[in-house]
């Protein structure tokens, strides 16, 4: 096992996998950070430390489990119709449900913000405790949709590197933890600079609607959708990711213009 782990093959895919996991938690952080801010100050460092230390949780178990999420990707339903083919898998559901509800909440806290701006503030006296188990609940339940996709991808990555599938699943865990810890350093920061940027707060849940966005064509392509004879693609995640960095770009830029002005 550790002669494995030190061969070139085991470190390359090592770096490869936890680089794609530290890449597909930015939607995770940025998650987090919004529903962690909605809690007392005091508990806002604790719900982040602990969502991720039980999503890091979450992902090994779910690595043992992986036969499970390979058979989540098999149709189980077909609607075929003048207009309509759907191949509906359980994969294609998980993203659809969790596409509507990032949706949902990103469109209801945006709503608050900008039309209720003292809403939540009265909200949180008197129910401290509740918040903070139900802002690690969300947690755990995005951070399960967004690990469903990359643990199949990182499945399909590491298939073939060892014929002894416990020596690829050690890899993996690794990565897992690897990448959690990363997260678990900067997520704190992350919160607390989205936090104290009211514009921040905006731009991230613009962020969560389209990452919401996102999901649901990629359900829609995993359920092979063909409408009136189109056929629905997925969203290259390389080109939503490239319009985050291009916003926080230009929000870096307002910042220092107003410090400037100021």
């Amino acid at each position: 096992m550790i002669d494995f782990l030190f061969t070139a093959d085991a470190l390359m895919a090592l770096v490869t996998l936890t680089f794609l996991e530290i890449i597909l938690g930015i939607d995770n952080i940025v998650f987090i950070s919004i529903a962690a801010n909605k809690l007392p100050e005091h508990q806002q460092t604790k719900a982040t430390n602990i969502g991720l230390l039980l999503a890091m949780v979450q992902r090994i178990v779910l690595l043992f489990f992986v036969s499970f999420l390979i058979g989540l990707k098999e149709p189980f339903f077909h609607i075929e119709t003048s207009w309509l083919h759907l191949e509906i898998s359980w994969q294609a559901l998980i993203l659809f449900t969790g596409g509507l509800f990032l949706i949902y909440k990103s469109t209801s806290e945006i709503h608050e913000k900008v039309e209720l701006p003292k809403h939540g503030e009265n909200e949180l006296k008197g129910k401290k405790i509740k918040s903070l188990s139900q802002a690690i609940v969300q947690i755990l339940l995005i951070d399960f949709i967004f690990s469903v996709d990359s643990i199949l991808t990182a499945v399909g990555m590491t298939n073939g590197i060892h014929p002894n599938h416990n020596y690829t699943l050690v890899l993996m865990i690794i990565a897992v933890v690897i990448s959690i810890v990363v997260m678990i350093g900067f997520a704190n920061p992350i919160r607390k600079f989205i936090n104290t940027h009211p514009s921040m707060q905006l731009l991230g849940l613009a962020f969560l609607i389209l990452i919401g966005f996102m999901l649901i064509t990629e359900a829609a392509h995993l359920s092979h959708t063909k409408l009136f004879g189109n056929t629905v693609g997925a969203i290259p995640k390389g080109y939503l990711y490239f319009a985050i960095a291009f916003s926080l770009f230009v929000e870096f830029l307002n910042f220092k213009m107003q410090k400037k002005q100021k």
